[in-house]
């Protein structure tokens, strides 16, 4: 599985981004597809994600203000984000996985939120 994820940048304080993952290869039996973040010194953390049907799970600091939510095409997830503070800046990164327990990471994107 390879995932290839798009979107992110520089953006004030309030403002929104979004960012897209699309996902190749043996897709089949892929039943989670999220999003992670990992801001310089810190863990990688999750931000939100998409489980079987239509399941969404989220961070607390990001409830409210990002929507998780799958694309057109097979296989893909979006992450729309909006009200964005400094703390969100942080390399995003597209996470998928396929039973049992197999799990693939995408390249990471940049997102930074300026004061």
């Amino acid at each position: 599985v390879q995932l290839q994820a798009s979107g992110g940048g520089l953006v004030q304080a309030g403002g929104s981004l979004r960012l897209s993952c699309v996902a190749s290869g043996s897709i089949f039996s892929i039943n989670v597809m999220g999003w992670y973040r990992q801001a310089p010194g810190k863990q990688r953390e999750l931000v939100a994600a998409l489980t079987g049907g239509s399941n969404t799970l989220y961070a607390d600091s990001v409830k409210g203000r990002f929507t998780i939510s799958r694309g057109n095409a097979e296989k893909t997830v979006n992450l729309q984000m909006n009200s964005l503070k400094p703390e969100d800046t942080a390399v995003y990164f597209c996470n998928a996985m396929k039973p049992p327990n197999r799990e693939f990471w995408g390249q990471g994107t940049q997102v930074t939120v300026s004061s």
